[in-house]
C-alpha cells in the first residue's frame, strides 16, 4: 500500500501500525492564490467555525460531549488496538511502541 505524499505532506507509517501526518515545510511552494473565490471560501469558513465556537459556549460540560465522540470511536476499535495486552495482562509494548517476546 502506496501512502499518499500531497502538497501539504505525507503520512509515514509507524513501528505501532498507525500512519502518522507530517506536514510539508512552511511557506508552500509554489505559495497559495488568494483569488476572489479562494477569500470568500475562507470567509464562509471562518463563519462556520465562529457559529461552532458559539455553540460550544452554550454546552454545560463540553468535555462530556466530547467524550460521547471518543467513546463511540472506542466502541468501533478492535480490541487488539485499545488492548495490546497478553493473555497474562502483562503489557507486550516497550516504550519504543514495538511488541515485547
Amino acid at each position: 500500500m502506496s501512502l499518499p505524499v500531497t502538497r501539504a505532506g505525507h503520512y509515514v507509517k509507524q513501528a505501532a501500525g498507525f500512519r502518522a501526518f507530517v506536514p510539508a515545510p512552511l511557506p508552500p511552494t509554489p505559495p497559495v492564490h488568494f483569488d476572489a473565490d479562494m477569500v470568500a471560501l475562507l470567509s464562509r469558513a471562518d463563519q462556520a467555525l465562529g457559529r461552532l465556537d458559539g455553540l460550544a459556549q452554550t454546552l454545560p460540560n463540553p468535555d462530556l460531549f466530547v467524550a460521547m465522540y471518543v467513546r463511540r470511536e472506542g466502541e468501533q476499535c478492535t480490541l487488539s488496538v485499545v488492548q495490546p495486552c497478553g493473555t497474562d495482562g502483562h503489557n507486550r509494548r516497550t516504550l519504543g511502541g514495538n511488541v515485547a517476546a
